[in-house]
C-alpha cells in the first residue's frame, strides 16, 4: 500500500490554494453581507431571514456537509491507496444515493412540520405574521438541502484526490447567488412590511440562496469529470457514460490484477454510515447551540436587530477563521487519513503539529485585529443604505467577544479532523456534547450579566459570544489532551514556543494598531482600517522575526524563493 499523503511543502502549497479559494469566498461573503446590510439593515425582515436559515443550514451540515465528508474521505482514500478505482467509484455512487435520499426525505419532512418547529423552538414568542414569514422562508431554503447533498459528496471526492481548487471556489459561487438575491431579486419584488418596518423583499434573498446552492454544485462538475478521466484513462463521463470502470478496464489502467469489490463496497458504505452517525450527532450539537442563540436573541427577549448583529459578527469571525484555519484543515485532512491508513504515525504527528503551529501563529494576531479594528472595518464595509452606526457598534461589540475564541476554533478545525482521519468520530462528538451543555449554561448566565437586552449597541447577545468563545477554547484543549494520549506527543515544546512568541507579537501589535487607528480617526474609517492594518501587520511580522518564530521565517523563506524564481 502506498501513501498518497502530501509532503510538508506540498501540504503548504495545497493549503495556499485552499486559502486563496477561501479568501475569494470570504471577500465575496463580505460583499454579500455588505449588500444585504445596505438593503435590509439590522431589521425585523433580516432577523426573520437569519432565523429561517437555521433549519436548512442544519440539515445541510448534518446530511451533506462536514458529516459526510469527514466520514467518506478516510474510507474512500483506502480504495485509492489500494489502486482500486472501480471500488472507489462504486462506493461514491452508493453513498450518493443514500445522501440524496436522506436529504430529500428530511427536507420534505421539515417542510411539512415547519410551522410547529418555528412556533415551538425557533421563535416561540414571535408575532403570528413574523412566524408565518419565517416558515415561508424556511420552506424555500429547504430546496438547497438535496442540492448540497450532491455537491458535498463531489467535494469529498475531489479533496480525496488532492484536488482543492474547485471545492474551495464552490463557497464563492454560493455567495454569488446570494449577492444576486440581495441586489436584484429582493429589490425587484414588491416591498414587505415586517414588524411595522417597510423593507426590501426578503423572499428574493431566500431565492438567492437556492441559486447559490445550484452554483455551488455546478462549479465542481468539471473537476469531477477530470478526476474520472484521469482514473479511468478516458472521458466516458463526458460522453454520458455513468457506470464505474469495469474490472478489466481497471486492470488495464493500473497494470494490476482486478480487485473483487462485490462485498468490499457495501461493507465500506456501511462503514461510512457508521462513522457518519456520531459525526451527525456532533454537528447537531453545534446546530442546537445556534438554535438556542436565535431563541435567546429573538424579540421580545432582546431588542430588534440582535439576531442580525450577532449573525454578522459570527460571519466576520468565520471569514478570518477560513483564512486562518479552514484552508489548512481542508488541505491537511486527506493527508492525515492517508498517513493513518499507512501507519506512518511519525509523519502524522509531524504534519498535525506543523499545521497547529501555523494556525496559532495566524489566530493570535487575528484575535487582536478583530478586537481593535472590528468597528472601523464594519463601518467601512457595511455602513451605507439601511445599515446604521448603531448596527455597526452592535456587530463590533459581539465580534470582540467572539474573537477571544478564534484560536480555539482554529485548533478544533485541525484536531477534529485528526480524529476523523483515525476513523474515530465518537471522541469529538462526546467532547462536543459536553461543550454544548456548557455553552448553553454559560449563555443563560452571561446574557443576564453582560450588556443590555434593550440596547442594540451594547446588547446582551455579547453574552452568547463570550460563552461560545470560552467553551470552544476548553473543547479544543480537551481534544488536544485526548489525542496526545492516543498517538503520543505532538511536539508541545515547539507549539508552546509558537504561542508565546506569536502572543507577545500580537499584544504589541494590538497596542500599536489601536494607537494608529485612534490617530487616524479624523481621516475616516478607511484610514483607520488601512493605517492600523498595515502598521499592525508589519509590527507583528517584524517582532515575530526578531523573536525567531519559525513560522515567520518560513513565510519569509517562501517569499524569497518565489522572488528568486
Amino acid at each position: 500500500m502506498s501513501s498518497s499523503a502530501l509532503s510538508t511543502r506540498q501540504l503548504a502549497r495545497a493549503a495556499l490554494v485552499v486559502l486563496l479559494g477561501f479568501a475569494a469566498s470570504g471577500l465575496l461573503g463580505l460583499l454579500r453581507q455588505s449588500m444585504i446590510a445596505s438593503t435590509f439593515g439590522a431589521s425585523a425582515a433580516l432577523d426573520s431571514y437569519f432565523a429561517a436559515q437555521r433549519i436548512p443550514e442544519m440539515l445541510f451540515v448534518l446530511v451533506a456537509g462536514g458529516a459526510l465528508g469527514s466520514s467518506f474521505i478516510p474510507v474512500f482514500t483506502r480504495f485509492l491507496q489500494a489502486e482500486d478505482q472501480r471500488g472507489a467509484w462504486r462506493l461514491a455512487r452508493t453513498v450518493m444515493r443514500w445522501a440524496l435520499g436522506a436529504a430529500s426525505a428530511l427536507a420534505i419532512l421539515i417542510a411539512l412540520l415547519a410551522q410547529p418547529i418555528v412556533t415551538t423552538f425557533l421563535a416561540p414568542d414571535a408575532a403570528p405574521e413574523r412566524a408565518a414569514l419565517i416558515v415561508d422562508l424556511t420552506r424555500i431554503m429547504l430546496l438547497t438541502v438535496p442540492i448540497f447533498a450532491f455537491s458535498g459528496l463531489m467535494m469529498g471526492v475531489l479533496n480525496a484526490h488532492q484536488s482543492f481548487t474547485l471545492p474551495a471556489l464552490a463557497a464563492a459561487m454560493y455567495n454569488v447567488g446570494q449577492i444576486f438575491g440581495a441586489l436584484v431579486l429582493a429589490r425587484a419584488l414588491p416591498a414587505l412590511v415586517v414588524g411595522g418596518e417597510t423593507s426590501a423583499n426578503v423572499y428574493g434573498l431566500a431565492w438567492g440562496v437556492v441559486l447559490g446552492a445550484a452554483l455551488h454544485l455546478a462549479i465542481q462538475v468539471p473537476g469531477i469529470r477530470r478526476v474520472w478521466a484521469g482514473t479511468t484513462g478516458e472521458t466516458g463521463m463526458a460522453r454520458g457514460r455513468t457506470h464505474a470502470p469495469s474490472a478489466e478496464e481497471h486492470g488495464q489502467t493500473h497494470g494490476s490484477a482486478p480487485t473483487d469489490t462485490t462485498d468490499a463496497v457495501p461493507r465500506a458504505a456501511r462503514e461510512v454510515l457508521l462513522l457518519m452517525l456520531p459525526r451527525v450527532l456532533g454537528l447537531a450539537v453545534v446546530q442546537i447551540n445556534f438554535v438556542v442563540n436565535v431563541a435567546l436573541a429573538y424579540p421580545p427577549r432582546m431588542i430588534e436587530g440582535s439576531v442580525s448583529a450577532f449573525t454578522y459578527a459570527w460571519t466576520l469571525m468565520f471569514f478570518a477563521l477560513g483564512v486562518v484555519a479552514q484552508s489548512v484543515g481542508t488541505a491537511l485532512f486527506p493527508s492525515l487519513a492517508s498517513l493513518a491508513a499507512a501507519g506512518d504515525w511519525a509523519g502524522y504527528r509531524a504534519r498535525l503539529s506543523g499545521a497547529m503551529r501555523a494556525v496559532l501563529f495566524l489566530a493570535l494576531p487575528a484575535t487582536a485585529a478583530m478586537i481593535v479594528l472590528g468597528e472601523p472595518v464594519i463601518r467601512a464595509l457595511f455602513e451605507r443604505g439601511a445599515w446604521t452606526r448603531t448596527d455597526s457598534a452592535a456587530t463590533a461589540w459581539a465580534l470582540a467577544f467572539l474573537a477571544i475564541g478564534v484560536a480555539g476554533h482554529g485548533l478544533l478545525e485541525l484536531l477534529a479532523r485528526a480524529f476523523y482521519a483515525l476513523a474515530d468520530t465518537r471522541t469529538p462528538v462526546t467532547v462536543g456534547i459536553g461543550a454544548m451543555i456548557a455553552n448553553i449554561a454559560l449563555s443563560l448566565v452571561f446574557v443576564q450579566r453582560i450588556g443590555d437586552p434593550n440596547d442594540l449597541a451594547r446588547g446582551a447577545f455579547a453574552g452568547l459570544a463570550l460563552a461560545n468563545a470560552l467553551t470552544t477554547l476548553i473543547e479544543a484543549g480537551v481534544l488536544w489532551w485526548l489525542l496526545r494520549r492516543r498517538i503520543g506527543a505532538l511536539y508541545e515544546r515547539q507549539v508552546t514556543a509558537t504561542i508565546v512568541r506569536a502572543g507577545i507579537a500580537a499584544l504589541v501589535m494590538g497596542a500599536v494598531t489601536w494607537s494608529v487607528s485612534h490617530l487616524a480617526a479624523d481621516y475616516g474609517v478607511w484610514a483607520q482600517v488601512i493605517g492600523g492594518g498595515v502598521v499592525g501587520g508589519a509590527v507583528f511580522f517584524g517582532l515575530a522575526l526578531l523573536l525567531r518564530a519559525e513560522e515567520a521565517h518560513g513565510v519569509l523563506g517562501a517569499v524569497l524563493r518565489r522572488v528568486r524564481r
